[in-house]
This record gives C-alpha cells, structure tokens and sequence, in this order.
C-alpha cells in the first residue's frame, strides 16, 4: 500500500511502528522500495555520504532537487521525504514556502521535512497551510552543528529536555505529520513521543519512539567517517564491496576476465 502522510499518522493511532531509511539514488531508492520501508528520507546527509562534504552545511537546493528527482522515479509505495537545505527556509516564510514548493514540484517529494523547534512553527505552518507534508526534526539538528559545538547528545538537562518537548508539541500544533527526534537520552525519546499524537521518528532516540531512520550507509557499513553509537550495521556491505572491486581489479590485470563466456 501507498505512504503517504496520512498513513503514517494512522500508523501511530495504530500502534503500528514506522521503518524509514535514506536513499539518494533511483537504484538505492528502488531497492529500498522493494524491501517495504515505510518512507525514504532523502537526507542533506547527502552531502557527507554522497559529496564528500564535512558536513551538511554546504549542501543547496539544486543538490536537494537533483537526488529527490531520482528517488522519486525509484519507488512506488514507499513515502519520498526530503531534506530543506540549510538556509532555504530560514530566511523567511516566504522562502520556506517557496522552496519547499520547489522540492515537491521539481524534486517530486511527497513531504518535506526541516529541522528546528517552536522557533520555525510558523515557517511550517505558512508551508503546511500551502498543501504541503512537513516532517519536524529536533534534538540533534545537523544544520546546527556549528551552533552546539559538534554532534553531540543533546536534551541532557532538565530545562533542555522539557524545551525538546515543548518544541514537539509546537510542532504537531503547527502542522507536521510526523517528527524526527535525534540523538537524544532514550527516556527523552520516550517523553516526547507520548507528548505528541504524530508519530516520533527516532535516530539515536531509544526504542520507545514510533519509529526509526538511519543512514542506509551507516547502517550497511559502506561509510567509515563517522560511526555514531546508535547505528547498527546489519551487514558489511562496504567490506564486501572492496573484495569485489579488488578481485575485479586482480583479474582485469592478470587477464582472467573477461572470458569467451563475457565475449560476443
């Protein structure tokens, strides 16, 4: 069955937990799609994973509409999510409106997502009132990094863990159909998911939330920058992929491919 916004919504009425992974390519997105995952967040992770960047701040919206066009060509039932970039909302209203526009329109999204907390839940409101799905993201919000001094745990105090949830509840008010709890302690994770009626997406949140993302690279192995201690690898595909590029390599030299089988 089809993703969409409202299924997810439905899903937490449910008690149904939500699987969501991201993808920033048409065979990646297709794969992804075949495998039943709820949604696939193209991420401005893209910009680490896929660009080589330090981090996401580099990355623009033609980058964001270029890898959302072939996610979106890539699958069928699952729910296409996409990154706003840094700074394409921020700015003001008008811009976030404008964009996100863009990323639905040209980058062929079913929903958008941005990070921050009560201070941008007009920006969500003024984009969900143009008929546009908004995903929250708070807690750790890479776009921020600058700001918290590095990827860290975030929501560790008392006053910061109760502005997380106040900043949720902002959120659903405003118009989000779902949330994306980073890098938060798990009984956090736990509070804020009960405060709120959308379903919480958890990234390093602890297994109360409604559901889960990770970076499919992380969690496949395939990327050894950054190994945060919420990712599981479910396979060492990056490891795998090496032996295969080196016996490729091996045979290319020694002559041993391409055989008459691999010749016309």
């Amino acid at each position: 069955m089809k993703n969409t916004a409202v299924t997810f919504k439905n899903a937490k009425q449910k008690g149904e937990k939500l699987s969501m992974l991201t993808a920033y390519d048409y065979t990646t997105a297709s794969l992804v799609d075949s495998a039943g995952i709820n949604a696939i967040l193209v991420g401005d992770s893209l910009g680490m994973v896929m660009l080589g960047y330090e981090d996401t701040l580099s990355v623009t919206m033609e980058d964001m509409i270029h890898h959302s066009k072939a996610v979106a060509r890539g699958v069928k039932n699952t729910l296409v999510v996409t990154d706003m970039p840094f700074m394409s909302y921020q700015t003001s209203v008008y811009d976030a409106v404008i964009n996100a526009g863009r990323l639905m329109k040209e980058g062929r999204a079913g929903a958008v997502k941005l990070e921050g907390g009560a201070e941008f839940a007009e920006h969500i409101s003024a984009i969900v009132k143009a008929s546009i799905p908004v995903m929250g993201h708070i807690g750790l919000t890479p776009q921020s990094v600058n700001a918290f001094g590095g990827f860290k745990v975030q929501g560790k105090t008392n006053e910061a863990a109760q502005k997380l949830i106040d900043d949720a509840e902002a959120l659903e008010k405003a118009g989000v159909f779902a949330i994306v709890v980073e890098c938060v302690p798990a009984e956090l994770g736990k509070a804020i998911t009960e405060a709120v009626n959308v379903p919480v997406i958890g990234i390093g949140a602890g297994k109360y939330c409604d559901g889960q993302v990770l970076v499919y690279q992380d969690m496949l192995a395939m990327y050894d920058k950054m190994k945060p201690k919420f990712v599981k690898a479910y396979a060492n595909i990056g490891e795998q992929m090496i032996e295969a590029f080196k016996a490729y390599d091996s045979e290319v030299k020694s002559g041993a491919f391409p055989t008459d089988e691999h010749s016309f």
